[in-house]
């Protein structure tokens, strides 16, 4: 019902005026994540400190870390089932509630924040064994890796490969026309990135050095699968996929096998057979 009211709302207003609306949408979780009874033994095992106004938790012995970024409306604490695995494999998972999420005050920040916090985390940790990012988390993660934060593997799940992506994303689901997504474009470059018209290919994906698995679903309604093939071509030789069918957007983040081979990728004992990969989602040759 409320996005049906937004959508008629916005329809009605000249493309500048909704441009900016729009962006005060864009920009807002609108809802914080709950913790949910499956996650609640994990959360409350955690060691909780401040990071810069940010919540942080860490699990563990502090050896070997490994760190869990979540994506847009979520929490930590949906990394639950990966940080039980990961512990009983000696590993120290460490995550942290984005602003404007979980049980961070803070407003909702930028790729850069999420930098900041994955740099502070990093030097406080040490380099990382491990990544895994679900989501909106991917680009942050791939940002922060590529201005130097040192990780051995990477493991993407559901993540977007194009800046711009989550604006069209926004517009279509809002059914807003070419006119209000490039004044949507304007708006947050102004008003978030001090007028930067490079942020789209600044921070969409490119090639990376770190060895990444990046895993996605035939049937997510959050993150097309489209994005999938894009993501593995920009990032270079040394990405793999893996693809799962029928879990969607969420239910990916709990499925056992996906936890298996992700945990199993940062081991470097995954299973994982992609020499198809370039036929199955045409990246060509």
């Amino acid at each position: 019902m409320i996005v049906e009211v937004v959508r008629a709302s916005l329809k009605v207003l000249p493309p500048r005026v909704a441009g900016r609306v729009a962006f005060e949408l864009w920009r807002r979780p609108m809802a914080r994540g709950k913790v949910r009874t499956a996650e609640r033994a994990v959360h409350d095992a955690a060691s909780v400190q401040m990071v810069d106004g940010v919540v942080t938790y860490a699990w563990g012995d502090g050896e070997r870390p490994v760190l869990l970024v979540h994506g847009w409306r979520s929490r930590a604490s949906r990394f639950y089932a990966f940080v039980e695995r990961l512990l009983e494999l000696g590993y120290s998972p460490v995550s942290y509630d984005a602003p404007g999420h979980g049980d961070t005050q803070l407003k909702a920040g930028t790729i850069l924040d999420h930098q900041r916090i994955i740099k502070r985390l990093a030097d406080r940790y040490g380099a990382f064994e491990g990544v895994i990012a679900h989501s909106l988390g991917v680009p942050f993660v791939l940002y922060a890796l590529r201005e130097g934060v040192q990780a051995r593997r990477v493991v993407t799940i559901s993540g977007p490969a194009e800046f711009g992506y989550l604006v069209d994303a926004f517009c279509r689901e809002l059914e807003l026309g070419p006119k209000v997504n490039a004044e949507l474009r304007k708006a947050i470059e102004r008003g978030l990135f001090d007028g930067d018209e490079t942020i789209w290919a600044k921070y969409s994906v490119s090639e990376g050095a770190t060895e990444l698995l990046a895993i996605h679903n035939d049937e997510d309604d959050v993150v097309d699968p489209s994005q999938a093939p894009i993501l593995l071509k920009r990032y270079g030789a040394k990405a793999h996929f893996l693809q799962t069918n029928g879990l969607g957007h969420r239910g990916i983040m709990v499925d056992p096998e996906v936890i298996t081979e992700a945990v199993a990728y940062i081991q470097d004992q995954h299973s994982i057979q992609d020499s198809d990969v370039a036929e199955r989602l045409d990246l060509g040759a």
